[in-house]
């Protein structure tokens, strides 16, 4: 499934933060003047503590910075950082900008679909991983460069994405 603007249906129907992201959600809104403006730490949060934003997560996340939830909805589905269906153990965002294209990332890209048996935006059967293209990670200097994670991955070519695929397991 791509990430797009279709609400996720999938998910419990309505969430708890836990007493560690209740502490973490009082804190970002002590940062803001206007509670509002908390919403993108908020999200965050939302999506570490679950793994993704389900329309659960965006109520509660809607409700503890005083927005309405079309609003947070409008905010999750603009930042292609936030997850709005479950993503497997290790979420793998290559690069597919120009830089990292031109180093090698098109190809990489058709080695990891081969090697996992995923495309864009699915998630391996036994769970364990997710692999989508991504824009511009940062690393122009040192692409092709992968997410995992929060963790980044720079210079990389098969061999190198084969040992990293076998240290996740």
């Amino acid at each position: 499934m791509s990430h797009g603007t279709v609400m996720p249906v999938d998910g419990p129907a309505t969430l708890e933060w836990s007493e560690k992201a209740k502490a973490e959600v009082a804190d970002a809104l002590s940062r803001y003047p206007v509670k509002r403006s908390a919403v993108l730490p908020v999200l965050w949060i939302a999506q570490r503590e679950w793994g993704w934003l389900s329309p659960a997560a965006m109520r509660l996340v809607a409700g503890s910075v005083g927005l309405p939830e079309s609003e947070v909805f409008g905010v999750a589905t603009f930042y292609t950082m936030f997850n709005l269906v479950p993503v497997g153990r290790h979420h793998l965002q290559l690069c597919m900008t120009l830089s990292c294209s031109l180093m090698g990332a098109d190809r990489l890209y058709k080695h990891l679909q081969k090697k996992l048996g995923v495309s864009h935006g699915e998630t391996t059967k036994d769970g364990r991983y997710t692999l989508r293209k991504v824009e511009c990670l940062a690393a122009c200097g040192k692409g092709p460069c992968m997410q995992v994670g929060f963790d980044y991955h720079e210079n990389l070519d098969e061999a190198k994405v084969d040992a990293l695929l076998e240290k996740l397991k």
